[in-house]
C-alpha cells in the first residue's frame, strides 16, 4: 500500500472513531485498529491525536472546497450562487453523517486545534460567500454598501448553526432543501439591489 494510501486510510478511520467515541475519549490505538494498522504506523504519519485531528480537517476541507467550486462553476447568477452554497453546504452534513459530527463538534473540542491551527483552508471556503458578493456587486445585483467580510461570516454563520443543530438533534425538522432556500432567501432578500 503506498504512503498516501495508508494515510488516507487512517484519515477515514479516525472520522469513525472521532464519530463514534469524541475527540477527547479516542485513543490512537482504537484509530489503528479502524484502519487496520499497527499502533506505531500512526506515528510515521501523524505526530499526536491532535495532528491527526487537523490532517482530517485539511483533508476534508480540501475535498469540500473543491466540490463547492464545481457546484458554483454550473450558476450565473451570485444570488443564486448563494442559494447553490447553502444547499451543497447543508447536502454535505446530511450526507456525510460521521463527517459532520467531526466537523461541527469534535474539532470545537480540541483546544490546540482551535488556538493553534491557522485554518488556511476555512478561510478559502467561507471566501468563497465573499467572492460571490463581490461578484454580485459589480453585477449589480447585490447592494455595494454590504460589506463581504461580515456577510460572509454571517451567512456561514446560519449554515452553521443549522448543521450543528442537525448534528445534535434526535431527528431533522427540517429538510436540507427547505433549510437551504429559507436561510439563502434572508439573506439574499437583505443584500439584493432591488426588493425581490
Amino acid at each position: 500500500m503506498k504512503a498516501s494510501d495508508k494515510k488516507e486510510k487512517i484519515i477515514r478511520a479516525a472520522t469513525k472513531v472521532f464519530a463514534q467515541k469524541g475527540f477527547y475519549n479516542s485513543k490512537v490505538s482504537e484509530i489503528a485498529k479502524e484502519a487496520g494498522v499497527a499502533d506505531g504506523t500512526i506515528y510515521l504519519y501523524f505526530r499526536n491525536k491532535d495532528d491527526i485531528l487537523i490532517s482530517l480537517f485539511e483533508d476534508q476541507m480540501k475535498g469540500i472546497i473543491t466540490n463547492m467550486r464545481h457546484e458554483l462553476e454550473s450558476e450565473a447568477d451570485p444570488l443564486k450562487r448563494l442559494e447553490r452554497f447553502a444547499l451543497t453546504h447543508l447536502n454535505i452534513i446530511d450526507q456525510q453523517k460521521e463527517l459532520a459530527e467531526v466537523l461541527q463538534v469534535e474539532i470545537r473540542q480540541s483546544s490546540k486545534f482551535m488556538k493553534e491551527y491557522s485554518n488556511r483552508r476555512f478561510a478559502q471556503y467561507v471566501n468563497l460567500i465573499s467572492s460571490i458578493i463581490k461578484e454580485g456587486q459589480t453585477k449589480g445585483c447585490i447592494r455595494k454598501d454590504v460589506m463581504p467580510g461580515i456577510l460572509k461570516r454571517a451567512f456561514f454563520g446560519a449554515l452553521d448553526e443549522m448543521s450543528r443543530y442537525w448534528v445534535l438533534a434526535k431527528r431533522k425538522k427540517y429538510s436540507t432543501a427547505t433549510a437551504a432556500k429559507q436561510i439563502s432567501d434572508f439573506f439574499v432578500k437583505g443584500i439584493a439591489e432591488k426588493a425581490l
